[in-house]
């Protein structure tokens, strides 16, 4: 009882507090010159900074981490899943942005789902299941930056896949339990259960199977996953477990490249890149905020933590109404950011009371893993990937080692929603990567998973940073807020005010305030993301990594 109580006064059991003054634990940023990587798992780190070492560049180790990744954190990434990333390009003093998301089924519709009595689109089984976008978006990434062969920068991945690795402690404790989840779904146990049981922590696993597929794909380039024997083995799988995924969604898919959409934020440019993903919703709460004194509310503040929260509730109803597929309807979601829109819905926000509910604003018409990597030159890459829930949909293709995503659950089956299920259509997306850029200059890369606490952690770490003033890795292992309950993108509508949830380390004081202006407060030792960063000096060149301690994450250099 002790413990908890001070835990919930904030006071700082488990780590000595910073020379900086902060009273949640925290440890030093990594600092280097030559090259800087932040991955969710340390041996894609050293991966990353292995290939930088050997002659690649950012990009190339951006791709080899995640390909890691993919083997050893198959609770939440995977070839079987998307990908987005921004890339600062050193050499034409750019921001890229890609959207490597996959569509759905040509020959699925509607109407099946009607007729079939569905109200939602189910989250495993072969219903759920997009084209995969992630190796398309490697290899779009590397032919237009990379620098290094693809056999050479897949090799790490390949390695560990044919030799092994053994598990860490957070992604063993998602592996058993995803893997369990799914054990009923044909080829899962073979793969991810050898001799019957998910590995656990230091248990050493193999995945010959991802192997032999990564070495296709490193031989026989992106039209070998698309359109050859392994869009075939694909296709057919799905069809025999009842699904509509089929080898022509797989051979005519295709990336885009998007241009990358900011607002500035006191003076710093935060960027993401707009719908199908909900990155703008960053940007949304960001743009409201600005018209308050954050700072000078103070951190971990009823005031601020109330502020916050509206703010991403007002965001967050247009997240539910308007973010879709762009291809689909013509909205110019730059309405959504604008200043004269932040201004119109922050007239709504009451800053003593905590709102039920609001509507959407009206706008004229128009489980992951996520990692960081910066190199000598300049090049900065910030990268999500992900399978949606955990290790995704249990659709797993026999002999190719891992299983397929189910992000077509997060359609509407709503007639006239903007994110209602159409055939070769985008879901809407949870996972976003983010750059800040200063003066028109670098400045950091980031990211933060995990569902929709993404957009509400990007706008956090912002604010940590410029309004209470925290290093990078402060900004990350701060107390987080996560409210849940608000709109859904599906379609669903919640009334009730929804959820506020906090870390431990908020003042006991703060929360009985913020419970007296009609927050219902729930205190979650889990579902705050999971942060990874890098600040480049812009006049010394010298990288700044942070990794946050929520996950098995590194961040190192050299």
């Amino acid at each position: 009882m002790i413990v908890i109580c001070l835990v919930m006064a904030g006071i700082n059991l488990y780590g000595q507090d910073r020379l900086t003054g902060e009273t949640f634990t925290t440890r030093s940023e990594v600092i280097a010159t030559h090259g800087m990587a932040c991955t969710s798992q340390p041996l894609a780190t050293q991966a990353a900074l292995d290939v930088m070492k050997a002659g690649g560049n950012a990009i190339d180790a951006a791709i080899a981490a995640n390909a890691v990744l993919g083997l050893v954190e198959p609770t939440g990434n995977g070839i079987g899943g998307d990908l987005f990333a921004i890339v600062w390009d050193a050499e034409s003093e750019q921001l890229y942005g890609l959207n490597a998301s996959g569509r759905s089924p040509k020959s699925l519709t509607l109407d099946y789902f009607i007729e079939n009595g569905y109200d939602h689109i189910p989250s495993t089984g072969p219903l759920p299941v997009s084209v995969p976008g992630c190796v398309d978006g490697w290899f779009e990434l590397h032919g237009r930056f990379g620098k290094m062969p693809m056999k050479k920068v897949l090799a790490p991945a390949i390695g560990y896949a044919r030799d092994g690795f053994p598990l860490t402690e957070v992604i063993a404790f998602s592996w058993g339990r995803n893997a369990r989840y799914l054990s009923g779904f044909p080829n899962v146990a073979d793969v991810y259960m050898p001799g019957g049981e998910a590995p656990g922590k230091g248990d050493i696993f193999r995945n010959p199977a991802l192997a032999n597929t990564l070495e296709t794909i490193a031989k026989k380039g992106r039209d070998a996953f698309y359109k050859g024997e392994i869009a075939h083995t694909i296709s057919d799988f799905i069809k025999e477990q009842g699904g509509f995924l089929g080898y022509e969604d797989l051979s005519s898919h295709t990336s885009e490249w998007v241009e990358p959409m900011s607002a500035n934020y006191r003076g710093y440019d935060v960027w993401e890149l707009p719908p199908n993903g909900q990155g703008i919703a960053a940007l949304q709460i960001l743009q409201i905020l600005e018209g308050y004194d954050i700072a000078g509310m103070g951190f971990g503040s009823a005031a601020y933590i109330h502020h916050f929260t509206e703010a991403k509730k007002l965001a967050f109803e247009d997240r539910a109404k308007y973010y879709a597929d762009p291809a689909f309807n013509a909205l110019d979601f730059r309405n959504l950011i604008s200043d004269e829109y932040a201004a119109q819905r922050r007239e709504l926000l009451d800053s003593d009371r905590a709102a039920r509910t609001y509507d959407a604003g009206e706008i004229e018409q128009g489980n992951t893993i996520y990692l960081t990597v910066a190199d000598e030159a300049g090049n900065m890459v910030s990268l999500i990937q992900s399978n949606y829930r955990g290790m995704g949909s249990g659709m797993c293709p026999p002999g190719l080692g891992f299983i397929l995503q189910d992000r077509g659950e997060l359609f509407s089956l709503e007639e006239g929603h903007y994110n209602v299920y159409e055939p070769g259509k985008r879901p809407f997306h949870t996972i976003i990567p983010a750059f800040i850029t200063k003066d028109g200059q670098p400045l950091v890369s980031f990211g933060l998973m995990g569902g929709s606490m993404q957009p509400q952690g990007h706008a956090q770490v912002v604010v940590n940073i410029v309004d209470f003033g925290m290093n990078l890795q402060e900004a990350g292992d701060a107390p987080r807020i996560r409210h849940s309950g608000s709109s859904q993108p599906t379609g669903e509508e919640m009334r009730d005010g929804g959820v506020l949830n906090l870390e431990s380390g908020i003042d006991y004081k703060e929360i009985r305030r913020l419970m007296g202006m009609g927050h219902k407060v729930k205190f979650s030792f889990g579902g705050f993301g999971g942060y990874q960063a890098i600040m480049r000096d812009p006049e010394t060149g010298v990288l700044y990594g942070a990794s946050e301690s929520r996950k098995d994450g590194q961040a190192a250099g050299w």
